[in-house]
């Protein structure tokens, strides 16, 4: 924090957006600088500086790259910018690379806005973060410079951060150092080391507001306004499928309040009732599905629960025909071939040869 931000104002609006009154004594390296709805680390980013002699009243605006490179970094080392893009304000005044850049390499960086992601789970939806009326937001910044071993320098720059202020600390515990009107970037600018932490503090007044925006901006190639494009988040759960289920239970417990039995207790309860009609038919009439399985007002007078005994010895009357079928299919077969069927067969005409 803060990893990701908006910087499509233009070059003559950047010193206006800093507070500065009058143009800049000097301009560096502005022809690198490429507006963008997705900036990161590595970036080229102008940024308002102090003159090097500190007693100074003019101001450098000068493009950097965001990532510091601190100076003592090997010259034959690669740069990584996502090292130190950011710089906590509680640890400036400790740390090596910072330290020694307080006294007279502090700077302001102008955005319209910045983006941090909610973290929900493995899931992260990303917000914009802007001042209500569209006014540039300024950070406070510290730069260095870095010479490679072709003898190319290198500008960069790190944001000062702080703790989240009360509105924020719900999205991240920590912020950007926003320095919200003239007086704060004058004493950020300013060349007494003593009175700069003053400015050091979350940025608490109602005018920065937020949204969400579309997690494709996490990919530093996604680019163009539909970056800060707001979108609807949906409330957590809506989409679980156990939920949609559950739904449609209710939904259907509220149209149909009758009682329902399974499949399984509406057979027996069902084919006992038939069965125990089919008893009292005659011998001949001992197909099952003559009886239908219709509903019947007696139905449920049957125990629902019955054992297979029971239902074994009622209905043996109505089953007689049907378990001698079942239980000798091979005899009943070979009855019907008599000692006195001479007819001949293929099995008996190739039994012969």
């Amino acid at each position: 924090m803060c990893g990701r931000g908006r910087c499509t104002l233009r070059a003559d609006d950047i010193p206006r957006a800093c507070h500065r009154s009058v143009p800049p004594t000097t301009v560096l390296h502005m022809d690198r600088y490429r507006p963008s709805y997705n900036v990161s680390p590595g970036f080229n980013v102008p940024v308002v500086r102090r003159e090097d002699a500190s007693d100074s009243e003019g101001y450098v605006l000068h493009c950097m790259k965001w990532g510091l490179i601190p100076s003592f970094t090997k010259k034959t080392e690669k740069p990584d910018h996502y090292k130190m893009f950011n710089a906590r304000s509680e640890s400036i005044d400790e740390k090596a690379s910072f330290r020694r850049l307080v006294p007279k390499c502090r700077c302001l960086v102008a955005v319209e806005g910045f983006y941090e992601w909610k973290k929900d789970g493995s899931r992260k939806q990303p917000y914009y973060i802007h001042f209500k009326d569209g006014r540039p937001l300024v950070f406070a910044a510290l730069y260095d410079s870095w010479k490679n071993s072709e003898g190319e320098i290198l500008y960069s720059f790190t944001i000062v951060t702080t703790s989240s202020s009360s509105a924020l600390h719900w999205l991240h515990d920590r912020m950007p150092v926003i320095l919200g009107d003239k007086d704060s970037t004058d004493t950020w600018l300013s060349s007494s080391a003593s009175s700069f932490k003053s400015v050091l503090k979350p940025y608490e007044e109602s005018d920065l507001v937020w949204y969400p925006v579309t997690p494709a901006m996490g990919k530093p190639s996604f680019d163009g306004p539909e970056c800060i494009k707001e979108i609807q988040v949906k409330a957590e759960g809506n989409t679980s499928i156990s939920m949609f289920f559950s739904k449609k239970v209710a939904e259907n417990e509220d149209t149909k309040p009758e009682k329902k039995i399974s499949c399984h207790e509406f057979v027996k309860t069902e084919l006992t009732e038939d069965l125990s009609k089919e008893a009292a038919k005659t011998e001949g009439e001992n197909d099952i599905k003559s009886s239908g399985f219709s509903n019947s007002q007696n139905a449920t007078k049957v125990p629902i629960k019955r054992d297979y005994e029971a239902f074994s010895a009622d209905s043996k009357p109505a089953l007689a025909n049907i378990d001698q079928v079942r239980a000798n299919p091979v005899k009943k077969k070979e009855k019907a071939k008599t000692a006195d069927d001479k007819q001949p067969t293929l099995f008996s005409y190739f039994g012969k040869r």
